[in-house]
C-alpha cells in the first residue's frame, strides 16, 4: 500500500500547503474578505426599492391645497423634498445633472381650478434613466390624487374628493420614457467592461515581466519609473478605445440605445476613465508578487465596483455608508457621465462635476504606484 500511497507523505503535503497559505497573506485575506464583503453588500447595501429620493419643488401656487400635497409627498417613504427650484430652467438643470430624481411643479392657478372642479394637473418630472430607481415611486404617485386632500375637501368641496380625484397627477418620465432597461444597462456595461479588462491586463504587466525574468533587462535600461509606467499604459489605451467603439456600435445596432450627446466629450471621458483604471492596474501589478496575487487584487476591487457603482442596483437605494464608498470608485462617476451624455445629451458643464473625481483618483493612484514601483526597482 505504501508503494502507491503513503499517509505520512500525504500529511506532509497537506501541512506544506497550509504553511504556504499562511505565508500568502493576500490569499488568506481574500478567503476571509470576499465572504464578508459579499454578505455585507448583499445584506445591507443592495436595495432594489430605493426610498427617500431627492425631489425638487417648483411651487407657483402657495395655498392650503399645495401645502397638503407637499406634506403628503414628504410623508411618503419615496420622496425627500430637498430644495426648491427658482424656475423651470433651474429645475431642468437639476434633473440633467442628476442632483434630484424628481421635480414637482404646482401651477400658478392650481387652487382656483381645483375649487372650480376643473381637475388641474400636478406635473411630476422624473429622471427615468434608471427605471428601477423610479418605478415604485412613480407607482406611488398614482395614489396621491385620492389621498393628499382628504382633510381639505370637506363641506361644499366634498364632491371633489370623488373618483378620479380633485386633481390630476401628470408624470413625465424624462430621458427614458418607455422604461427600457437596456438604455440604462448597455451604456453601463461600457464602464464595467473597461474596468475589468483595463485593471486586469495591466495588473498582470509587471508581474508577468518579473515571472518571465525580463524585469532585470528592463531595470538595466535608463528608463525612469514614470517612463516605464506610462509606456506600459499607452498600448492598453488603444485597446480600451477599440472596445468602447465596438460597444457603441453594438449598442446602437442591437439595442437601439439613443445617443444624443457629443461623442467627442464621451471619448474624452473614456480616456480619463481608462487612464484611472490603468494606473490602478499597474499599482496592483507592482504590489503583487505573482500573477495570481494580481488577479486576486483585481477581483477584490472589481466586486465592490460592480455592486456599489449603481450598475446593478439603484445607487440611491443604498445606505449612506455604502454611497460614500461608492463615490470613491471611478466606475460610479463614469456611469453617470456616459449615461448623461448618451441619454440626456449633457455637455461639459454637466459632466465636469463627475469628471474631476476621476482625475483625482488617477493622480492619487499614480503617485502611490510610482512610489511602489520605485521600491520595486530598488
Amino acid at each position: 500500500m505504501n508503494a502507491w500511497f503513503s499517509w505520512s507523505r500525504w500529511l506532509g503535503i497537506v501541512a506544506k500547503e497550509f504553511i504556504q497559505l499562511k505565508r500568502d497573506r493576500l490569499t488568506f485575506g481574500m478567503i476571509v474578505g470576499i465572504p464578508v464583503i459579499q454578505l455585507t453588500l448583499f445584506g445591507y447595501a443592495i436595495n432594489s426599492d430605493p426610498k427617500h429620493l431627492p425631489t425638487a419643488l417648483l411651487v407657483n401656487d402657495r395655498s392650503e391645497f399645495s401645502r397638503s400635497i407637499l406634506s403628503s409627498l414628504s410623508n411618503s417613504d419615496y420622496f425627500a423634498l430637498v430644495r426648491e427650484a427658482a424656475d423651470e430652467r433651474d429645475a431642468a438643470r437639476m434633473l440633467a445633472m442628476g442632483t434630484v430624481q424628481f421635480v414637482v411643479t404646482i401651477p400658478a392657478d392650481f387652487s382656483r381650478q381645483l375649487v372650480r372642479g376643473e381637475r388641474p394637473a400636478l406635473l411630476v418630472e422624473a429622471d427615468a434613466t434608471d427605471p428601477a430607481a423610479t418605478g415604485n415611486a412613480i407607482a406611488a404617485l398614482n395614489q396621491l390624487a385620492q389621498s393628499a386632500l382628504v382633510h381639505d375637501l370637506t363641506g361644499p368641496l366634498a364632491p371633489l374628493a370623488a373618483q378620479p380625484g380633485a386633481f390630476e397627477v401628470r408624470i413625465h418620465a424624462l430621458y427614458n420614457p418607455e422604461a427600457v432597461t437596456q438604455y440604462n444597462i448597455v451604456p453601463g456595461l461600457m464602464g464595467v467592461i473597461l474596468t475589468m479588462t483595463m485593471v486586469m491586463m495591466t495588473g498582470l504587466a509587471i508581474t508577468r515581466e518579473r515571472e518571465r525574468g525580463t524585469m532585470e533587462n528592463l531595470l538595466a535600461t535608463p528608463a525612469t519609473a514614470l517612463e516605464v509606467m506610462t509606456g506600459k499604459i499607452v498600448p492598453y489605451v488603444f485597446i480600451g478605445l477599440v472596445q468602447v467603439t465596438i460597444i457603441l456600435i453594438l449598442a446602437r445596432l442591437l439595442f437601439g440605445v439613443p445617443m444624443v450627446g457629443s461623442f467627442v466629450l464621451l471619448y474624452c471621458a473614456v480616456l480619463l476613465f481608462i487612464a484611472a483604471n490603468l494606473t490602478l492596474g499597474l499599482t496592483f501589478s507592482s504590489l503583487a508578487r505573482n500573477q495570481l496575487q494580481a488577479m486576486q487584487m483585481t477581483f477584490f476591487f472589481f466586486l465592490p465596483s460592480m455592486l456599489l457603482s449603481g450598475f446593478m442596483f439603484p445607487f440611491r437605494g443604498m445606505p449612506g455608508w455604502a454611497q460614500t464608498l461608492g463615490e470613491i470608485l471611478p466606475l460610479t462617476h463614469f456611469l453617470r457621465i456616459v449615461r448623461s451624455i448618451l441619454l440626456k445629451g449633457n455637455g461639459l458643464g454637466e459632466v465636469l462635476p463627475e469628471a474631476w473625481p476621476l482625475l483625482v483618483f488617477m493622480l492619487v493612484v499614480m503617485v502611490l504606484g510610482l512610489r511602489v514601483f520605485r521600491n520595486t526597482l530598488d
